[in-house]
């Protein structure tokens, strides 16, 4: 497959990814907020998002992805062949998420949020760019 179809078609995933982000309301800080208060006021809605994308991701994952099909666009899928729970993985995922519950703002739906007008999200994009930024620093050395 050519450079152009794939750039076309990971343009259009990336465009239903963000609607998709933007309707179920994940771009709204507040509300992934409510969702992450369990010791207060509750808002579960956004189980439901994630449960939504389960439905749609694992038939295609145990279809495709687990069988080794080819995909349609690439020669193989980018899949990680680190299968170990290490210091790495655990110290990352609490980063992220503490990040996540402190701004209840994702990495994912800042770009969908942005592309709304949401101006405040800036600050969020600049701490997360340097945060990579450190990161890939530190894991050269």
């Amino acid at each position: 497959m050519n450079n152009l179809m794939f750039r076309i078609i990971a343009l259009l995933s990336g465009g239903l990814f963000g609607l998709g982000m933007t309707t179920s309301g994940m771009v709204d800080p507040e509300k992934v907020i409510g969702f992450l208060d369990v010791s207060g006021v509750w808002d579960p809605s956004l189980m439901f998002v994630m449960g939504g994308a389960l439905l749609v991701f694992m038939p295609a994952y145990f279809l495709f992805i687990k069988q080794k099909t080819k995909p349609i666009n690439a020669k193989e899928f980018c899949l990680s062949t680190n299968k170990r729970i290490d210091n790495k993985l655990i110290s990352g995922a609490a980063i992220f998420g503490l990040g996540w519950g402190l701004a209840g703002i994702c990495p994912g739906p800042v770009v969908s949020s942005i592309a709304l007008g949401n101006t405040d999200v800036f600050v969020f994009l600049f701490a997360m760019m340097c945060g990579l930024a450190m990161t890939n620093a530190l894991a050269k050395k």
